[in-house]
């Protein structure tokens, strides 16, 4: 469950497109890039409004996951004046870097990030919190690397495919 008060009933899920049986047979994708379109700045808003307040004090830099959470923390740091760590696929950051493979809903990766970058209090952003296996992945990446995570921030939490999180995660919309 999220930290957030998260809700089922939001207007975004008017615009949010179900497509079923996507990338795979079962899997049920929630497709946001007409929400990206046509609405991105009532999403960053919406996004800064889940996290509790005095948070955002704690946080030297936005961990951007590989590809959408690179939108939102993008448009995040550039509002709030922070830094950005990219947590991108495997074979798309120079060496050095520090990598951890995961399994996914539908097949398994590997995120990478930088070796060597000092060490900072960082908050996780993605687009979606399916299965948690990027998410966690990329908090046990950040931790291994020295960083404090001090939450996760979503736009989409699908909470009953996952587990508790090891540390707050916020959002906007649950389902």
């Amino acid at each position: 469950m999220s930290e957030s008060s998260a809700s089922n009933q939001h207007h975004f899920w008017d615009i949010i497109r179900t497509v079923p049986n996507f990338p795979k047979e079962g899997i049920d994708f929630y497709d946001i890039t007409p929400l990206l379109r046509t609405h991105i700045n009532e999403v960053i808003d919406a996004m800064l409004a889940a996290l509790p307040e005095g948070l955002l004090d704690e946080v030297d830099c936005l961990a951007a996951i590989e590809a959408r959470g690179f939108v939102f923390a993008s448009l995040l740091a550039g509002r709030l004046g922070k830094g950005i760590i990219l947590l991108r696929k495997q074979g798309k950051l120079p060496p050095p870097v520090a990598n951890k493979s995961y399994a996914l809903e539908y097949g398994s990766d590997t995120l990478e990030m930088q070796d060597g970058l000092p060490t900072a209090k960082v908050l996780l952003v993605d687009d979606i919190l399916a299965t948690g296996g990027t998410l966690n992945t990329a908090h046990e990446l950040c931790i291994s690397a020295g960083h404090e995570v001090v939450g996760a921030l979503v736009l989409l939490d699908l909470a009953e495919l996952h587990d508790a999180f090891p540390v707050p995660v916020y959002t906007v919309l649950t389902a």
